[in-house]
């Protein structure tokens, strides 16, 4: 059974910058795309970054400039470069096999003074 462990995530001031990381486990993590979502509290979860097996990566324009998705096949891991953050970033973060359904278990990012 495929696994994904996400780390990184903590409390962090307006204007700070945190960085997420996310290890598979299994052979399957180099062929297809992985991907960041978030969930904040009483909302639905969302997407907020997509990354292909050759590392183009697609953010949403609500974190454009500030977050960045990046990946390394030859550790199996994602990572999300968080900067700039603000309140609305507050989160649960989850890192995401889309092709396969594999979810990780999240990460709570909380953007607060």
């Amino acid at each position: 059974q495929a696994q994904l462990v996400e780390s990184g995530g903590g409390l962090v001031q307006p204007g700070g910058s945190l960085r997420l990381s996310c290890v598979a486990s299994g052979s399957f993590f180099s062929r297809y795309n992985m991907a960041w979502y978030r969930q904040a509290p009483g909302k639905q979860r969302e997407s907020v970054a997509t990354i292909t097996p050759s590392g183009r990566a697609i953010v949403v324009d609500s974190v454009k400039g500030r977050f960045i998705i990046s990946r390394d096949n030859a550790r199996n891991s994602v990572d999300l470069q968080m900067n700039s953050l603000k309140a609305e970033d507050t989160a649960a973060y989850y890192c995401h096999c889309p092709t396969l359904g594999y979810w990780g278990q999240g990460t709570q990012v909380t953007v607060s003074s």
